[in-house]
């Protein structure tokens, strides 16, 4: 047999015919069986984990589907289990000491009243709404006259008030003179006095004195940001834990850089965690709310305002970015008199750590945002209509963050820029000052007055404004000098200042050395801390421009021609709730008797001289008995007579 490629194959057979069989073809036939049958037990193999796994899946299955079938029944049970165990927590934490747990208590009270609040409004809102709308009618109908009797029994109230409260304390008249001074200057140098709209003007500075009325004069509400002032103080204190890790307690302890800014870079991560939760926005659209039915505003620049409660002048127009574009000018105008007139939340923090009084810093800058409104619009009245006027869903525009680790993350991140720019304006300008300091020295000691400084010029200049605020004849020149400080330089220079002023008195440093004052007293310092309290100086100019520019380039040239006015309007907004705390602030009663105990009779302490001044005044008989509270104090006697050493060579009673 011949095969095509010419391989001859024979048949070989064997004696009995049979042909032989092939070993090779033996084995491969063994090979291909051995083959089929590993693959049938694979198979089988395969079948039996696939048939095992969906044996196991199918109560699995089974379970997921009954959860997401009555997914509304387990929401209930956890978040009841939840509640549960948060009610037996707080309990707890009451039972066990309720002081310590008050802000516990205030925090899950506020909580409660704003999601009643909520379930109110999203299931009984409009039934209520239908309740009062015959109420609201007849409002309407009358609202003309009604306006009038308002305002006449508003200012009734307000002028009698002002007669009682300033006839123990005069100096409070100066401070509402003030006022009227500002609002009369600002109406003078107006763009357009006769387009003014008195509405946002009245009810911005009612606002503003009514929350400084609540913060300064009422004890919850002195209580309550007292309270908040200190939560806020322990907070940034946890700053401390980041910042030795990463440069040391010597560092920290020693250099400002460590010390204050930091807190800026800690405080920045906590509020893009805040507005990453929607917490900041929530909150900023509650207070632009109230302040838009109140003032009549519309609700692009209210939001705006109200923003530059907790962030910066750069950071609060994001909130309505996609509405800058088409914005008034006198609205564009307000956007900026806010972010001027008050302070970011990260930046409130490094000055608290300079020792400023937290809950001073926390109420300027709640009332300086409808103050804001009112003098911007007293500044800058609305010449045009307004395409936002009839709006009510400003949709407030969002971060991009994913979670809340991105949100703290970038919050860090972007606090960078502003901790080298607050470093770098630090050493400028501290650098320039000096400077200035000893060319004026110069100049000045060729005609005889070496003593001349930059400082010594703002005292003069600015000294009536001081004065104006309620700031003491004698105080007036140290407070117009951080007042020039913060225009011409920056805020924290100025607070530094301050700072320092403070801690003087508290240590009990003289009053005077060389005739000149050397600290200022608790009033002065309380209004001074209203005064600062803003980013309004030249020093910020270029940062607003390139700012608001970067968010919306087409009113760049709007922004650039409306800018110096609208800083001196937020300069003026500050000296305004300046003027309103001098109104409102009554320093705390004097302990003279652990001010004797724990202090020296030293005759250049304000206190003692006060505290011996009011025991001469009880004394009778030549300082053997007194009367009124000083008859039952023990050791009075003593008291006396230290007085008599230190603070009573003029006095009869101590010959």
């Amino acid at each position: 047999m011949m095969e095509p490629n010419g391989v001859q194959l024979k048949n070989v057979t064997n004696n009995n015919g049979n042909g032989v069989d092939n070993p090779a073809f033996e084995i491969e036939a063994d090979n291909i069986s051995d083959t089929n049958s590993i693959k049938n037990k694979t198979n089988k193999t395969k079948r039996g984990v696939g048939s095992y796994l969906s044996k196991v899946a199918k109560p699995i299955n089974a379970t997921e589907d009954y959860i997401k079938a009555h997914s509304k029944t387990f929401k209930y049970v956890v978040l009841g289990l939840l509640g549960a165990g948060y009610v037996a927590y707080f309990v707890a934490a009451c039972v066990l000491n309720f002081d310590r747990a008050i802000a516990l208590v205030v925090l899950t009270s506020l909580a409660i009243v704003f999601k009643s609040y909520e379930l109110v409004k999203e299931y009984k809102g409009e039934s209520i709404s239908q309740c009062f709308r015959p109420a609201v009618k007849c409002f309407k109908r009358n609202l003309k006259w009604m306006r009038w009797v308002f305002i006449v029994v508003v200012l009734a109230l307000f002028v009698t008030w002002l007669a009682v409260d300033t006839s123990k304390r005069p100096e409070q008249l100066i401070s509402f003179a003030g006022v009227l001074m500002f609002i009369l200057l600002i109406f003078l140098f107006s763009a357009h006095r006769a387009a003014i709209s008195w509405r946002p003007v009245l009810w911005g500075l009612g606002l503003q004195f009514c929350i400084g009325l609540f913060v300064i004069r009422t004890q919850p509400g002195l209580i309550a940001f007292e309270w908040l002032g200190d939560q806020v103080k322990i907070f940034l204190d946890y700053t401390r834990a980041g910042s030795s890790f990463v440069f040391g307690d010597k560092l920290i302890d020693e250099v400002f850089a460590f010390q204050a800014l930091p807190i800026v870079i800690f405080f920045s991560s906590v509020m893009s965690v805040l507005y990453f939760l929607g917490i900041m926005q929530w909150l900023i659209l509650k207070i632009s709310w109230v302040m838009q039915i109140t003032m009549g505003t519309s609700p692009t620049e209210t939001l705006s305002v109200a923003g530059n409660i907790f962030v910066g002048q750069t950071e609060a127009p994001l909130l309505i970015r996609p509405y800058l574009k088409d914005m008034t000018k006198s609205e564009i105008h307000a956007v900026l008199v806010g972010g001027f007139a008050t302070i970011a939340g990260s930046v409130m923090g490094a000055f608290i750590s300079f020792g400023i009084d937290a809950s001073s810093l926390i109420s300027a800058s709640v009332m300086a945002a409808p103050c804001a409104l009112a003098i911007s619009k007293l500044s800058f009245p609305e010449t045009e209509e307004s395409p936002f006027k009839s709006e009510k869903n400003i949709k407030v525009d969002c971060g991009d963050e994913q979670n809340i680790l991105e949100a703290a993350s970038s919050g860090a991140s972007a606090s960078i820029g502003l901790v080298a720019n607050i470093a770098a304006n630090l050493v400028a300008f501290l650098a320039i000052l000096e400077f200035i300091n000893s060319a004026l020295s110069w100049l000045g000691g060729m005609v005889g007055f070496p003593d001349i400084t930059f400082q010594l010029i703002c005292s003069y200049v600015f000294m009536p404004i001081a004065f104006m605020m309620g700031i003491p004849y004698d105080e007036a020149f140290i407070v117009a000098e951080l007042i020039g400080t913060k225009l011409f330089l920056n805020e924290f220079v100025a607070y530094e200042n301050l700072s320092e002023l403070q801690h003087k008195r508290l240590t009990g440093g003289d009053e005077f050395i060389d005739g000149v004052k050397q600290w200022i007293s608790v009033r002065s310092e309380i209004i001074t801390t209203y005064a600062l309290c803003g980013f309004a100086n030249f020093s910020s100019l270029g940062i607003v421009i390139g700012g608001l520019s970067s968010i919306c380039p087409s009113r760049r040239g709007d922004v650039s021609a409306l800018v110096v006015r609208a800083m001196i309007t937020g300069t003026c907004v500050s000296l305004v709730n300046a003027c309103i705390a001098g109104i409102l602030f009554v320093p705390p009663p004097l302990d003279c008797v652990g001010l004797f105990q724990g202090s020296a009779f030293n005759a250049s302490n304000i206190d003692i001289q006060t505290c011996c001044k009011d025991l001469f005044a009880s004394t009778v008989n030549n300082g053997t008995s007194f009367e009124g509270s000083w008859s039952t104090v023990a050791n009075v006697t003593l008291f006396f007579s230290e007085c008599c050493k230190c603070c009573g060579l003029s006095e009869a009673v101590c010959m």
